[in-house]
């Protein structure tokens, strides 16, 4: 299993190639080329409908829930060189190898030892001590064990908004992906949750690759290595974050993240 390198990212986990989107006959995503570094953060800007969830959801090949979307092209995963949308492959192992956090926390109605459990029964995992052990990890790498010891078996719903997002990486982690993608994870956050999820995606780095969409530019200015801004459905420019925000190349991007756009 040869690395993937790319000239301005290094060492690939995953990229679109000639990538395209169908919703019925609506062609929604167009020609993507998109690299993901490993073990990196990129976000995903643009005003609202230019396609970012759309891309991200291609990802765990969440459009499959729904009749008449289709992909073409291609999403590589490295290093085993899998087209993830290729008809071969199974989706639910996609989504075990690619996690998902989403807007707003959505917690399932069981515990928090439960919640965080999920993925690995779903798996088939059957040994008690294995699934414990996991459980604490996880919980540990998204930052909550210590307030949830104790509480294990209370209902997920009790928990505060931050706290059942936290709990949602949790179950991201659980099954130990290798890429989790979050859909504008801290919009329905208050400022104080956003910050500790903020510097849990720094801390979560380490271990897995992240793609990120958001409508905070100041947020995606902070966490990310790598920012593409997206409009109508295409990819407008890729760069190092910290390059397209003060240097970008396109008029397009500059016009976006000077607040000249619309």
């Amino acid at each position: 299993m040869t690395e993937h390198i790319h000239p301005e990212v290094g060492p690939l986990k995953a990229e679109t190639k000639a990538f395209n989107f169908f919703y019925g006959s609506n062609h929604a995503l167009k020609d993507i080329n998109l690299p993901v570094g490993d073990r990196k953060v990129t976000a995903l800007i643009g005003p609202s409908g230019c396609g970012k969830s759309t891309l991200l959801r291609s990802f765990n090949r969440m459009h499959d829930l729904y009749p008449g979307n289709r992909y073409e092209g291609g999403i590589m995963l490295y290093p085993d060189n899998v087209n993830m949308i290729s008809k071969g492959v199974d989706p639910i192992e996609v989504r075990m190898r690619v996690s998902m956090v989403f807007q707003k926390p959505n917690p399932f109605p069981k515990s928090i030892f439960e919640n965080v459990a999920y993925g690995l029964r779903v798996r088939g995992e059957k040994t008690k001590s294995l699934i414990e052990d996991k459980v604490e990890a996880a919980l540990r790498g998204a930052a909550l064990w210590n307030e949830v010891k104790d509480r294990l078996n209370d209902l997920a719903f009790n928990l505060s908004g931050g706290q059942q997002q936290r709990l949602c990486i949790a179950r991201a982690l659980a099954s130990d992906p290798e890429i989790i993608l979050f859909d504008e994870p801290t919009s329905a956050l208050d400022p104080i949750a956003t910050a500790s999820i903020e510097e849990l995606v720094a801390e979560l780095k380490e271990k897995v690759t992240i793609l990120i969409v958001t409508h905070n530019m100041q947020q995606a200015a902070r966490i990310s290595d790598y920012t593409a801004f997206m409009y109508l459905g295409e990819l407008i420019e890729f760069s190092p974050t910290d390059t397209l925000f003060v240097k970008p190349r396109q008029k397009q991007t500059e016009d976006y993240i000077t607040g000249r756009f619309g």
